[in-house]
């Protein structure tokens, strides 16, 4: 989903940008450069936040400047697991949300170096046997301690599951081709050809003996993939298009009514530039335009500029459909609104819970790391999803929270880093 792409809804700074694809020969052309036409009758604004007060991080040295994971970072012990002021109901979702990640979590390796596959496994045992009755809360405070990355620190935006109109066969109406992987795209794994490159990787396209960038937005707007027989659907607006590539995954309501899920399936490699922040550092909006429905505004509302702006994010995200449960997060299980967060891997084992204290009372609470994004990247950094329609649009469009981040890890985890070496805290707390 979210995961792959990457992108990440940052609502307000951290957003890319889109423009219209290429209509196939045959096919008319959408007008332009009118202004774009507004999807909703309704007013679309971004939600207004509850303040809240966030936990005060715990004490830690300073992060060493090269850190790349979170144990190279450091972990100090948090406050106990059941002192936290936990919602039931969002426990609950989050339980559920940590049952289905097992199976994956017990198979997956921890890039951020803090667990082990046979960490979870009692946890996840238990979260087998719990019947749907179960106490959440008792059961995060009976199986967890947490845990604290660098100096906790917490930034977490939103996004969500957005509809939006499609169709199978363009037409006038649908001229925004939404794209299959293509064949020629390759992955490379530089840490197969160096050490010192493990664990980085890129994209690109073999052209006779050299191995090339990938199309960028540009150039695939201007036709690079057409006529390959790529186009798995077409949209009928160019930036509410956007903004589910942003997502990841999304829904395609067609002509008849019916529904057609697709999911990503891969990027073009380039580097992701988030529209957003470039819109406020020219001064084109301001910090009251900052989230995903004042950036949608301006670009309505300034069509040429915008599709130029667009175009300076080279990012472009490929699509499968999907016919099962979804969307699909990028543990491979479906992700959940409320409870499942994007995370950067490298800082936080994907399926593990994760307690946010933000200063505002949406986003404060349990949830569990399934997902991943092209812009949460970092520690204690955070993409929180929740689910579809309008008013979860409302929320992930605005959502940009501030405050303390708390990994909850298995019990025992904190006193074998300490005698690895990888733990900076004291005794740990439950």
């Amino acid at each position: 989903m979210r995961a792959a792409l990457g992108a990440a809804l940052a609502a307000a700074v951290l957003l890319s940008g889109c423009a219209p694809r290429l209509v196939p020969a045959g096919v008319p052309s959408a007008p332009s450069p009118q202004p774009y036409p507004a999807p909703r009758p309704a007013p679309d604004r971004a939600a207004q936040p509850t303040p809240a007060t966030p936990l005060p991080p715990m004490p830690s040295a300073p992060i060493p400047v090269d850190s790349g994971t979170a144990r190279q970072a450091g972990v100090v012990g948090g406050p106990l697991v059941s002192s936290l002021p936990f919602d039931r109901e969002q426990a609950r979702l989050a339980l559920q949300a940590f049952r289905i990640s097992c199976p994956a979590l017990l198979r997956r390796g921890d890039a951020s170096g803090l667990t082990r596959a046979e960490d979870w496994r009692r946890a996840c045992d238990a979260a087998a046997a719990a019947p749907d009755s179960a106490d959440p809360v008792a059961f995060f405070t009976r199986w967890f301690e947490t845990a604290q990355v660098g100096g906790g620190a917490a930034f977490a935006t939103g996004y969500f599951e957005p509809e939006i109109a499609g169709s199978r066969t363009p037409s006038a109406a649908y001229p925004v081709a939404v794209y299959r992987r293509p064949g020629d795209l390759i992955d490379v794994d530089l840490g197969a050809f160096s050490e010192e490159l493990k664990g980085r990787r890129i994209r690109g396209r073999v052209a006779g003996t050299a191995f090339l960038p990938y199309f960028d937005r540009a150039e695939i707007e201007d036709g690079a993939l057409a006529g390959r027989g790529l186009e798995l659907a077409w949209a009928a607006d160019p930036i509410e298009f956007f903004f589910l590539q942003v997502q990841g995954s999304g829904r395609l309501r067609l002509p008849d009514g019916s529904v057609m899920r697709i999911g990503y399936d891969s990027q073009n490699g380039r580097d992701y530039t988030g529209i957003g922040k470039l819109l406020r550092d020219r001064g084109l909006i301001g910090p009251g335009q900052a989230s995903m429905q004042g950036i949608v505004q301006w670009l309505r509302d300034n069509p040429a500029e915008g599709r130029a702006v667009m175009r300076e994010n080279k990012s472009w995200v490929f699509f499968r459909e999907l016919t099962g449960p979804g969307p699909v997060g990028a543990m491979g299980v479906p992700v959940t609104g409320h409870a499942t967060v994007a995370a950067d891997p490298k800082f936080v084992p994907l399926g593990a819970p994760v307690w946010l204290s933000l200063d505002r009372r949406e986003g404060t609470g349990i949830w569990v790391a399934q997902d991943t994004g092209g812009a949460i990247k970092g520690a204690n950094r955070f993409d929180t999803f929740w689910g579809a329609g309008d008013q979860a649009r409302a929320i992930a469009g605005g959502m940009s929270g501030r405050g303390t981040a708390f990994l909850l890890l298995p019990i025992g985890t904190l006193a074998r880093l300490q005698v690895e070496g990888g733990y900076g805290g004291s005794a740990a707390r439950r």
